[in-house]
């Protein structure tokens, strides 16, 4: 329980899963997008806050290469029961996500997802060598690290840059 597992991978782009239709996807569809990672659940008493919260940034952050990637899990007193098609419906046309939600996942122990199995190994130790409850989120850089700092980092686009040259520019 309280040693992290080795893991081979770099990255959380080298990493396939299954959405929730069981088709896989393989994560590096997401690269050069800031990624915001949670394990979710629809009978949890932090479901109605968090499912809310997720939309909102989801619709303020998404233009600007920003994704969620919800993974239900089950396993903290069993408060995602339904199917990997009854939790699709419930945060689509509840709170409205427009970002993917994926077949469900277990975030601890030997049977943990290879995608949590890395996010737990290559993360800061506050939380230990284990997810807490529902909606544990980690925020993973555009090159798929777990990199805060870089994530948060903005790099001005072309037509932004543009304009600050014109505006210099201009002012000569």
């Amino acid at each position: 329980m309280g040693a992290s597992e080795s893991v081979l991978e770099t990255s959380v782009h080298e990493f396939t899963v299954k959405d929730c239709n069981g088709k896989e996807v393989c994560l590096d569809t997401y690269k050069g997008k800031v990624l915001l990672i949670v394990n979710v659940a629809s009978k949890c008493g932090f479901t109605e806050t968090n499912y809310t919260q997720l939309t909102e940034l989801y619709q303020k952050y998404r233009e600007k290469d920003f994704e969620i990637l919800a993974f239900p899990c089950n396993q903290f007193l069993r408060q995602e029961p339904g199917s990997d098609q009854q939790i699709q419906d419930f945060a689509c046309t509840r709170f409205k996500a427009e970002y993917p939600v994926f077949q469900k996942v277990r975030v601890n122990g030997p049977d943990a997802a290879p995608l949590y199995k890395f996010l737990k190994a290559n993360k800061p130790g506050l939380f230990g060598s284990r997810i807490k409850w529902n909606f544990t989120k980690f925020l993973v850089d555009k090159n798929g690290k777990k990199d805060i700092q870089k994530a948060l980092e903005e790099e001005p686009s072309d037509s932004q840059t543009k304009k600050e040259e014109e505006s210099s520019d201009s002012q000569k």
